[in-house]
């Protein structure tokens, strides 16, 4: 038996998680990699060249375990994948919100399932490809779990903790990112180095169940398809109609119709229940405060704390105070220094006191108004790799 450290990687066939293998293999350690089987986008255009979940990904992941020497295993979690993921993100459309699918995956599939894999093998960690870092709390009474920081990676613009918050302070605890640390212009050198054949792969843009980008006939397929109605604006009058509020997120502009010279105009509400879209001039979009519920805690919390709040990836992280509101701890409301346009209801608001994820939840509603977001689609899933 090997007395070298034995640590599983989570290998999607991206350049990330094998530069990750990759490093670790370098510095002695015994990796085992493991792939997640999560979607067949197998038989579409855009499996084609490789993309996440697509039969080439899996034969890069092994690819990359072959020539490094190491083992390689796939599990199928496709069917709980569907259960959680997709269920909530059809569900998400039809309600009227925006659901945020990364977050989801990270929270109930992502690190369960390789993290029981990891323990059953003897491995003494799992390590993924996300940028991110981790780091000792100073102890227990520093959070909710075994006494962990969970921080933004290095590179800024590749930083995945906000998709975290979502991930069990104990899975936490047994997790490397061996990233953290890098930007991914040295982690695509560092590949190049190590002769990994998807070095220059490009990243995914997309969702990795919806490979081609077009989320409103994924929704419109699998019986998602919101109701069809009006277009109005703030006064109630018709401007338009349209086929289903699965076509509109809130925030957005592409294909709201403008009113008579042309004034630009955003989706400030969406009412499942009767089909009508509001929209409004872009100063409607902005709220004082919103309230954000099912909150996971990853820093400790008494009653308020002033932080920053952040709503989609890439997105700046706004000034604001948090203020607990149920016993639980899982209600917060959030008041910010100046008024801001928020994500819409079903996105995630995520927490931060400088690099540090305090915790994130699920937004609820803006202040008793509408939500708001600058973003027309669901976030892409380069998300979890």
């Amino acid at each position: 038996m090997s007395d070298r450290p034995r640590v599983v990687v989570a290998m999607s066939g991206g350049v990330d998680s094998s530069t990750a293998a990759g490093l670790l293999h370098e510095q002695g350690v015994e990796v085992v990699g493991v792939t997640l089987r999560l979607y067949n986008a197998a038989g579409t255009s855009a499996s084609i060249g490789g993309r996440c979940c697509g039969p080439r990904d899996i034969e890069d992941a092994r690819a990359t375990a072959a020539a490094l020497g190491f083992a390689h295993y796939v599990l199928d979690e496709s069917e709980a994948f569907g259960r959680t993921v997709i269920a909530d993100f059809i569900a998400e459309y039809r309600a009227g919100r925006t659901p945020n699918p990364c977050v989801r995956c990270n929270e109930h599939l992502k690190f369960g399932p390789l993290v029981h894999f990891a323990r059953a093998i003897g491995a003494e960690a799992l390590a993924t490809g996300h940028y991110a870092r981790l780091e000792p709390a100073g102890g227990a009474a520093e959070g909710p779990g075994p006494g962990v920081r969970l921080l933004r990676a290095v590179d800024r613009d590749k930083d995945q903790a906000y998709f975290l918050f979502g991930v069990r302070p104990e899975h936490l605890a047994f997790v490397r990112f061996p990233l953290g640390g890098l930007t991914k212009t040295e982690v695509r050198a560092a590949a190049r180095r190590l002769k990994l054949s998807n070095a220059d792969k490009p990243d995914s843009q997309q969702l990795c169940f919806i490979p081609d980008g077009d989320h409103r006939a994924f929704v419109e397929a699998h019986g998602g398809a919101g109701r069809a109605g009006e277009v109005v604006d703030e006064t109630g009058r018709v401007m338009g109609q349209h086929d289903g509020t699965h076509h509109f997120t809130i925030g957005q502009r592409r294909r709201v119709p403008a009113v008579g010279g042309g004034d630009r105009r955003f989706v400030t509400r969406i009412d499942a229940a009767t089909g009508r879209v509001v929209t409004g001039p872009r100063e409607h979009l902005l709220r004082g405060s919103l309230r954000v519920t099912d909150v996971r805690w990853l820093a400790p919390v008494t009653e308020s704390a002033r932080c920053r709040v952040q709503f989609r990836h890439h997105a700046a992280a706004h000034p604001a105070v948090i203020t607990i509101m149920s016993d639980d701890s899982s209600s917060v409301r959030v008041a910010f220094d100046v008024p801001t346009a928020v994500a819409g209801s079903g996105q995630a608001a995520v927490f931060f006191d400088d690099d540090r994820v305090l915790g994130g939840g699920w937004i609820e509603d803006a202040g008793g108004g509408t939500t708001a977001s600058l973003s027309a689609d669901p976030v892409p899933a380069e998300a979890a790799s």
